[in-house]
């Protein structure tokens, strides 16, 4: 009996040493923890100035809002339940308060300069906001512009309620309010532009001289509010007299896709429109002529412009694929200016096994970018892609010049020289959500369809033949072949995620532990195939008994919907993600070190 009870006390004080002496690695940068490294810049949908104090923007993107505080020198994510961002407004006499139009969710507000958000969206009938705009006057007071049919919207209580105005069933691009008579407003639409002079409530079609109905863009005079611009898909015209009449005004407009409209509200004469291939034009003479002012712009497509409201020779555009551009000089020359702006949507990420420092990245609307020094620097490369929605990569590991990337309805496509050309495969035509390549087999590859469930190729891609069986979800993401036992394989889908241990013959399901059984990515350790990891839109889960349970790591993930991840193969402890409207991530874990007392038996 004292021998037993000795030995129990021995084993408790055991026990509390070794739970003393546990030595936890503490949470940093990129230590258990994620870090993103870019890619920099994406596709700019809005872009809002604080007027009080200007060097305070936000940029409306598809990954949420980013905001600066420095003039754009540095952007930092604010997106809390934000995504696909195309409206920006900031309450003027209050800049904390401002409000973010998404399409599919509606409106998001926030009271703290961006740091949290909320959806506001009572009786809001159509979430696919295009345009908002604020009373200047009573700020409570708020328009919302909307392309799914739903046409203008009205709060008077600061979003809390919306209700429908009379422009009703259609869709609605730009709204511009008066800023002396804020009754009076314009709403652009795909039909003209029509105008309201009671709030809302009563609308009435201005179009007299317009030979483009297709409005894409609004701007007031703020000093003379009669005078106000339209942009359209066929130039730009000027009414004088409140839109009861227009005129053409693209003289050396040589691309007339007009998509933003900016006016210096200190000098109204001068005016910036952001077209689409065709930069930024400047007009200092309200108009009548146009010059191009692209001077440091890498890219043309433009969807945003904004002029610095107290100093308006700084001026920022908002470019598709490029990010944010700013100009001191009044549009003479132009500087990128997306430091922490990692807006680029990766939907794909491989790592070259046998040179680390090899990326390749398959984004959203921009193709495959690649870069050979680790991520600092990146470099397309498209040369025979046609789709360049670029949903999966697979690098053949026996010889890494070999890819395959799947796309948005152009199949899969195949590169023998590292992504230099490309070439379509066997499977041509389909939505290829996800690829594996069979390590021990290079020729044998799996491409995961988006609502046909997996493909099974041979040959290289040149013939496929669908292996789905047992499988309930055929919305596929992503697949994962373990690299000791090619046979077992993991697929991503919509429904969770499957496990096969035939060769893709037949699967299962493993889900349990997942807060979010939307898997978008998958990953499996090289060296220890029963550990992998599943990206959801609750971020990364981890499992290291072969999908049976997962548990999350998400620590310093600041955009949870991930899209893709991939593990360093030399190193597999480094972990990468891509995400979406977030850029990459990247995290390297250590796991807790443990000092085992020493027990001593009495002799």
């Amino acid at each position: 009996m004292f021998h037993a009870v000795t030995l129990r006390n021995v084993l408790l004080i055991g026990l509390l040493t070794l739970l003393m002496m546990i030595q936890a690695v503490p949470v940093s940068a990129g230590i258990n923890a994620w870090t993103s490294i870019g890619p920099e810049g994406g596709t700019i949908n809005a872009l809002a100035i604080n007027p009080q104090t200007p060097t305070t923007l936000y940029a409306g993107t598809f990954g949420g809002v980013f905001k600066s505080t420095n003039g754009g020198t540095s952007w930092s994510a604010v997106n809390t339940h934000l995504i696909d961002v195309h409206a920006l407004a900031i309450n003027p006499t209050t800049p904390t308060t401002l409000y973010a139009g998404t399409y599919e969710y509606g409106v998001f507000k926030s009271t703290d300069g961006g740091m949290n958000w909320s959806a506001v969206n009572t009786n809001l009938t159509d979430y696919f906001v295009n345009a908002l705009a604020i009373d200047p006057q009573n700020t409570n007071t708020l328009y919302a512009g909307t392309i799914g049919g739903g046409g203008v919207f009205k709060s008077t209580n600061g979003g809390a309620s919306w209700s429908a105005t009379g422009l009703t069933a259609t869709s609605v691009y730009a709204l511009a309010i008066d800023p002396q008579t804020p009754t009076t407003l314009y709403a652009g639409t795909s039909g003209g532009v029509f105008k309201s002079t009671d709030g809302g409530t009563n609308w009435s079609e201005v179009n007299n001289g317009l030979t483009n109905t297709n409005i894409q863009a609004l701007a007031i005079n703020p000093l003379n509010t009669t005078t106000l611009y339209a942009g359209t898909s066929g130039g730009i015209f000027k009414s004088t007299n409140g839109g009861a009449n227009w005129s053409a005004v693209s003289n050396g407009l040589t691309n007339t896709d007009v998509r933003a409209l900016a006016i210096d509200p200190q000098t109204p004469s001068t005016l910036y429109v952001g077209t689409w291939g065709g930069g930024v034009f400047k007009s200092t003479n309200g108009g009548t002529n146009w010059s191009a002012v692209n001077t440091g712009l890498t890219a043309t497509d433009v969807y945003a412009l904004v002029v610095d409201p107290q100093t308006p020779t700084t001026l920022y555009v908002g470019m598709v694929d490029s990010g944010v551009f700013k100009s001191t000089n009044s549009g003479t020359t132009w500087s990128a200016v997306n430091t922490g702006l990692t807006n680029t949507v990766v939907l794909s990420l491989a790592i070259d096994p046998q040179d680390t420092t090899t990326l390749y990245a398959g984004t959203y609307g921009s193709g495959v970018f690649k870069s050979t020094n680790g991520g600092t620097n990146w470099s397309a490369v498209n040369t025979g892609l046609t789709a360049t929605d670029v949903r999966a990569l697979a690098i053949d590991p026996q010889n890494t010049t070999t890819l395959y990337a799947g796309t948005d309805s152009g199949g899969v496509f195949k590169s023998t020289n590292g992504g230099t050309n490309w070439s379509p495969t066997g499977l041509t035509t389909i939505y290829v959500f996800a690829l594996a390549i069979d390590p021990q087999t290079p020729s044998t590859l799996y491409a995961g369809i988006f609502g046909s469930g997996v493909f099974k190729s041979t040959d290289g891609g040149a013939n496929w033949s669908a292996v789905n069986n047992g499988m309930t979800n055929l919305y596929v993401y992503d697949l994962a072949i373990d690299p000791q036992n090619t046979n077992i394989l993991y697929v991503g889908t919509w429904g969770g995620a499957f496990k096969s241990t035939n060769g893709g013959v037949n699967w299962s399901a493993v889900n349990n532990g997942l807060t979010n059984t939307d898997v978008r990515a998958l990953a499996i350790d090289p060296t220890a195939p029963t550990t992998l990891y599943a990206g959801t839109r609750d971020g990364v889960f981890k499992s290291t008994n072969g999908g049976a349970n997962w548990s999350a790591v998400n620590t310093g993930l600041t955009n949870t919907f991930v899209r893709v991840l991939e593990i360093d193969p030399h190193d597999t402890n480094i972990l990468y993600a891509g995400t979406v409207g977030g850029g990459a991530f990247s995290m390297t874990q250590q796991i807790a070190k443990i000092y085992l007392p020493l027990i001593l038996r009495n002799p």
